[in-house]
């Protein structure tokens, strides 16, 4: 028999806040964290905005030494990789830690230490170019950051699925604690890429809001006049483990994580499958290993990115598998603050989809003020809503067409 799996620790840093309470009170609150870009020059740029981590110190969370040889979102990893240890009350005491693992996702990895050095290289050629060079840029640096931090010896690696890497990360963490690979896995996703050659990339895509006078307006999810994602980044953490070992060290279990599904539209590079099939697909599979009926689900924290297709697919596949139902759920879309998170997208949402659960509230959608007429479900766009949740499910989907869904339910004995 497979073990169940809870949610014993939760942490995020987040353009909102600088750690998970500061972070869900700003949601609950519904305050913008899109602001205008100040990580380098942006004046020649069509797009002049993003969601940034504010005021963040990572020498606050480790030594000047260490953060030299680390690009920022491994900084942000083992940032949040502390809190966690806090929150869950992580020690070699009180956990076995060769049985516990690490498995983050990551979209992009070091794109800001990959810009910096190629500048150097072209000014002063190849002798200015650091040892730490390929350490600091690769992608599960992540992973094997937050493992030396906090000595997990268990499974060690990224995902990276653009920008369901986050939930990829949690939904494969659940099934190595349930095929007994380790006990505990800390989890989630992390991104650091509002750089240049990124905001460059994107905005050539059209896929960038370029409301730049009026930014904290710019993520407006499911709204008629949604003009593009706003960039962001962040972490969000998860601590699971086997209800077993939550009991024997007596921790916070905040909620039990009991289905993942993941699915390719197998359509497109960067488009969504228009009939929504690949995402209902992942959807209809998460309650399925769930064992949930569709009517059992309270809320959905959609992936609602804000760009024209997706928000329009994702209400498309939430009708397709809920059915009348889905008039009913509170749906919220968290990217409407923070912005889109990219790789760590699904660890962010994920974490806040703990709290409502585990709280009773979900925080709202702002800047929906005229919903596109295909985009007719509650997404809370009046503010925040107290109500009793059973089950949230968390939608993260991806460029190359790839999807992931995973379902928590309120912990019971």
């Amino acid at each position: 028999m497979m073990p169940r799996v809870v949610v014993t620790g939760l942490s995020a840093l987040t353009p909102v806040g600088n750690d998970l309470e500061s972070s869900w009170n700003s949601l609950l609150a519904g305050k913008s964290g899109v602001d205008r870009l100040t990580r380098f020059d942006c004046s020649m740029y069509s797009v002049r905005i993003a969601a940034e981590v504010k005021d963040f110190d990572p020498v606050r969370f480790m030594n000047p030494k260490e953060a030299k040889r680390m690009d920022r979102f491994c900084h942000l990893a083992v940032a949040a990789a502390g809190m966690l240890e806090q929150d869950a009350h992580m020690s070699p005491e009180s956990m076995d830690m060769d049985q516990c693992g690490v498995l983050l996702g990551c979209g992009l990895g070091g794109l800001e230490t990959i810009e910096e050095f190629h500048s150097k290289l072209l000014k002063s050629g190849p002798k200015r170019i650091s040892p730490f060079y390929i350490p600091l840029l690769i992608a599960n640096m992540a992973a094997g950051q937050v493992s030396i931090s906090t000595g997990a010896k268990g499974p060690n690696l990224v995902t990276t699925s653009a920008c369901a890497s986050g939930l990829h990360a949690i939904g494969y963490a659940f099934s190595d604690i349930r095929l007994g690979r380790a006990r505990a896995m800390i989890t989630g996703g992390v991104e650091s890429t509002i750089t240049p050659m990124a905001v460059s990339g994107f905005g050539a895509m059209k896929a960038l809001s370029t409301r730049n006078d009026d930014p904290q307006q710019a993520s407006r999810p499911f709204d008629r006049d949604r003009d593009g994602f706003v960039i962001g980044e962040g972490c969000g953490l998860l601590l699971l483990e086997t209800l077993d070992s939550a009991k024997e060290r007596g921790a916070t279990i905040y909620a039990e994580v009991v289905g993942f599904g993941a699915s390719a539209d197998a359509y497109h590079i960067t488009a969504p499958d228009d009939s929504g099939e690949g995402m209902a697909m992942a959807m209809r599979q998460t309650l399925r290993e769930a064992g949930v009926n569709p009517e059992q689900v309270d809320h959905i924290n959609a992936h609602g990115t804000s760009t024209y297709l997706n928000d329009i697919t994702e209400t498309k596949a939430i009708k397709e598998v809920f059915g009348r139902h889905a008039y009913d759920l509170l749906l919220t879309a968290n990217k409407s603050m923070i912005g889109h998170t990219l790789g760590a997208a699904g660890g962010i949402e994920s974490v806040f989809s703990i709290k409502s659960l585990y709280h009773g509230q979900v925080p709202g959608t702002i800047n929906l003020e005229n919903p596109d007429p295909e985009c007719d479900l509650n997404y809370c766009s009046r503010g925040s809503v107290n109500r009793n949740i059973n089950y949230a499910l968390c939608n993260s989907f991806g460029f190359g067409g790839t999807n992931g869904c995973i379902l928590f339910k309120k912990f019971e004995e």
